[in-house]
């Protein structure tokens, strides 16, 4: 599977039109229904490359927009959740300069 490409599980002819914010690999036990000693071998058996976890975030970021930004009367909400997020984010990345900013009380 290059860049951009179909993922090599889909196929149009029994999956319909493609829909990024769709899994087509085998579907495997949900995370919530997963028992505590189980949760080992489940971990194992993901797909940990750097291509699967690009694909999970693509994912999200499809599931997201469908729900949030793309309907035909969508609200605030998707709106205001991306700023909220650009917030935390930035808040993250400026830390070691904010730090230095702290206000404290000295006892002398």
């Amino acid at each position: 599977m290059g860049f951009g490409d179909y993922p090599a599980e889909y196929n149009p002819k029994v999956h319909g039109p493609y829909d990024p914010a769709r899994y087509y690999g085998k579907a495997e036990i949900p995370l919530g229904e997963v028992k505590v000693g189980e949760l080992g071998q489940w971990l194992l058996r993901r797909n940990k490359s750097p291509n699967a976890m690009a694909g999970v975030i693509s994912r999200a970021w499809w599931r997201w927009q469908h729900k949030y930004i793309q309907p035909k009367h969508a609200g605030l909400a998707g709106i205001i959740q991306l700023c909220v997020g650009c917030i935390g984010f930035f808040y993250v990345i400026n830390y070691p300069k904010l730090r230095h900013h702290r206000n404290y009380k000295y006892h002398w």
